[in-house]
C-alpha cells in the first residue's frame, strides 16, 4: 500500500469564473492528496483514535458505516497499515453484490457485519462483540478525539490569510474541529451533505461545548440526500475540474464546491473575501458512477 503522507497537502487556487465575478479569492486545501484511500479529513479524524487504541490494551477496533462509507474503507486501510484487527458494522442487509467500497474494505482485512437499519440507528452491537477488549470509533469518527484531529487540519495552512473557512459535513466532526481552530474574526461555512440533517447544529455544538455566531450551516445543497446526486451537480463537478484541475466527489466536496459557487452568485460573501475550501477527499466514492460520467 502507498505511504500516507500529510506533507503532500497543497493549497491550490480555484480560478473559477463565478468567484472572479463575485470579486472573492478562493483557495482549496487539498487534503485528498494525503492518500488515495485514507484521504482528506478521514486521516485527521482517525489519527488520535488510532493513537489512543495503540496505548490501550484493546484487541480489536470496531466502527460503523454504510455501503459507500468513506469512513469504513479509510478505517480498514489505516488498520491494515497499523496491523490492527478491525470490524465494520454495516447498515442494512448484506447485498448480493457488495459495493466497491465494502469490497475494498474487506480486501484490507476488515471483517464486515451487517445489521438492520433499526439496530444501526441505535448503534446496537451484536452480542458477541460486547467485550471490553473492543475499541469503538463512532460513525464518521464523531467524538472529541475526532474533533481534535480535525482541528489540526488548519496547521497545514496559514489560516490567518482567510476570512471564511468552508467545508462539507456529515456528522459535523470536521466542522467542529475547524470551528475550534479558527480565529474569532473568521466565519465557518458548513454545507450539509445529508437531507433533513436537522441535528447537525446540535452535534457540532455538543462537541465544541458552545454556540457560535461564526458558524453558518446550509441545508439546501444535498441533491436528494447522502450519496445522492443530480445531473446539475455532476455537470458542475466537470466544469469545476475543467477550470481548476481540482477533482471532487459527489457525496461531499462536489456539493460544497457547488454551494460556495451558488452562494458567491447570490453575493453571500462580501467583495474582497478570502475563502479557504477544505477538500475532504473521498474520491473513491465516484467509482459508483457510470464510467465516463466524470472527466477526471
Amino acid at each position: 500500500m502507498e505511504a500516507l503522507n500529510p506533507l503532500n497537502i497543497t493549497l491550490d487556487a480555484a480560478p473559477f469564473p463565478i468567484f472572479n465575478k463575485a470579486n472573492i479569492e478562493v483557495s482549496v486545501l487539498r487534503l485528498d492528496k494525503i492518500h488515495s484511500v485514507i484521504s482528506g479529513n478521514k486521516w485527521f479524524k482517525l489519527r488520535y483514535y488510532l493513537e489512543d487504541f495503540k496505548k490501550s490494551t484493546k484487541k480489536a477496533l470496531i466502527t460503523f458505516g454504510g455501503a459507500w462509507s468513506n469512513h469504513i474503507v479509510a478505517t480498514a486501510a489505516a488498520c491494515n497499515q497499523e496491523n490492527i484487527p478491525c470490524i465494520g458494522i454495516i447498515r442494512g442487509e448484506e447485498a448480493a453484490t457488495l459495493s466497491t467500497t465494502l469490497i475494498e474494505a474487506r480486501n484490507y482485512g476488515m471483517h464486515l457485519i451487517f445489521i438492520t437499519r433499526q439496530d444501526f440507528k441505535q448503534k446496537k452491537l451484536p452480542q458477541n462483540l460486547l467485550s471490553d477488549e473492543n475499541y469503538i470509533i463512532p460513525e464518521g469518527g464523531y467524538g472529541i478525539l475526532g474533533m481534535q484531529g480535525a482541528a489540526t487540519i488548519l496547521e497545514f495552512v496559514n489560516k490567518n490569510n482567510f476570512t471564511h473557512v468552508c467545508c462539507a459535513a456529515g456528522t459535523g466532526t470536521m466542522a467542529a474541529g475547524i470551528l475550534k481552530a479558527t480565529n474569532d474574526n473568521q466565519q465557518v461555512v458548513v454545507i450539509s451533505a445529508l437531507r433533513n440533517n436537522i441535528s447537525l447544529l446540535g452535534s457540532i455544538n455538543s462537541l465544541t461545548c458552545t454556540e457560535s455566531s461564526r458558524l453558518q450551516i446550509f441545508h439546501d445543497y444535498h441533491f436528494g440526500g447522502y450519496a445522492h446526486h443530480r445531473p446539475e451537480l455532476l455537470k458542475f463537478m466537470n466544469e469545476f475540474y475543467q477550470q481548476t484541475k481540482i477533482p471532487s466527489d459527489f457525496v461531499y466536496t462536489g456539493k460544497m464546491f457547488f454551494a460556495i459557487a451558488d452562494l458567491a452568485t447570490l453575493k453571500y460573501f462580501p467583495e474582497g473575501s478570502k475563502l479557504l475550501l477544505i477538500h475532504s477527499g473521498g474520491l473513491q466514492g465516484n467509482t459508483s458512477l457510470e464510467k465516463g460520467t466524470l472527466i477526471f
